[in-house]
């Protein structure tokens, strides 16, 4: 069944290598753009089962809410902790942009710190990537204020371990704001979050507080990032597959002698799609699994390169996985299933005739 793959070895490298390399672009884009949702998610989500934000600012980084707040909030009954957040960027040394953040002291924990101590007023702590890229300095200017260096922290989050943790009143004095966000962790015994976002959205009419749950899935940026991934992702999957629907149908128009030869000794014309359709999904699957293969790889290199930061990390998830190849096999199967089917119909002496 499978002889066809030798006998025009040339167009099914092609179309392996077509269907490889589109493949392979949808994983590595989609998984990149789900790979920084997750690690802003994931920040966000570390001790913050509620955050508050600016009333009416769709961005973090536009917001400013007065840290005012966290005292009465840490007094409501099933808050466990409150804690406040700015967050940043601008040029450290020779890295042109990276994330600063401001924190609470309740919040510097959060930081697992690999050498020296946690910050002061003047001090800064820096994630273990840009520390690297920095060459370990003493100290930093953050636009255009010194800082001596305290400590060196890791993070699994990409966006904090290449970027520099300041206290928050620091931060404040650079970005001219009280606080980002505030997050607010319950306490175990604290099921639900509706009635302590009541009770805090009480305290101010210029906040708006959500779940950080409820706030993830509606971010207007995570939003922007998911739509952009998907549809330069489609396009280059399109795109690829109609490169292998022109090399599935010439190969199939090439075979016209064969199909003839066996429709003359009796085998159906289901049975001819049928051997196609079962070629095409061997192709497929195998150019699936390299391109999973290769995609791994290519992500895990890609997290390790020191000039990105750590801030490119991608994720393939179950999801991605079983969406991308049903879609992949579908098409296939398309482009190679209207072609052998008007070629089955033909009268096979005019297939033998043609073919030869």
């Amino acid at each position: 069944m499978f002889k066809s793959f030798l006998r025009y070895k040339y167009k099914t490298l092609l179309i392996l290598i077509s269907a490889t390399s589109a493949i392979a672009s949808i994983f590595l884009i989609t998984a990149l753009g789900n790979g920084i949702i997750s690690m802003y998610a994931n920040m966000i989500k570390t001790k913050g089962d509620i955050i508050v934000m600016q009333q009416g600012v769709a961005d973090t980084f536009f917001s400013d809410v007065n840290r005012d707040l966290l005292k009465p909030i840490s007094r409501i009954k099933g808050v466990s902790s409150a804690q406040g957040v700015i967050v940043g960027a601008g040029a450290i040394g020779v890295v042109p942009i990276a994330g600063i953040y401001g924190v609470t002291q309740n919040r510097m924990e959060n930081y697992t710190l690999a050498a020296g101590t946690y910050p002061r007023e003047g001090e800064v702590i820096l994630g273990d990537t840009i520390a690297s890229i920095l060459e370990h300095p003493t100290s930093v200017d953050l636009l255009g204020t010194s800082f001596q260096v305290s400590g060196i922290y890791q993070s699994e989050i990409g966006f904090e371990n290449g970027g520099v943790v300041i206290p928050i009143s620091d931060a404040e004095k650079l970005f001219h704001k009280s606080a980002s966000f505030l997050l607010v962790s319950l306490s175990n015994m604290q099921k639900e979050s509706h009635g302590v976002t009541e009770s805090i959205q009480a305290l101010s009419d210029k906040i708006e507080v959500k779940s950080t749950d409820e706030f993830i899935d509606n971010y207007n940026q995570f939003k922007i990032i998911r739509i952009s991934s998907g549809v330069i992702a489609s396009i280059s999957f399109f795109m690829g597959f109609l490169a292998i629907v022109s090399l599935m149908s010439m190969m199939i128009n090439d075979r016209r002698y064969e199909f003839g030869i066996k429709r003359a000794v009796g085998i159906s014309q289901k049975k001819i799609v049928f051997h196609i359709v079962i070629e095409v999904i061997a192709i497929t699957l195998f150019a699936f699994m390299m391109a999973y293969g290769i995609s791994l790889l290519l992500l895990e290199q890609l997290q390790n390169i020191e000039k990105f930061q750590g801030y490119l990390s991608g994720e393939i998830d179950q999801g991605l996985f079983i969406q991308l190849l049903i879609g992949s096999v579908s098409m296939a199967v398309i482009g190679a299933l209207i072609p052998a089917v008007i070629a089955a119909r033909v009268d096979p002496i005019i297939l033998i005739n043609r073919g030869q």
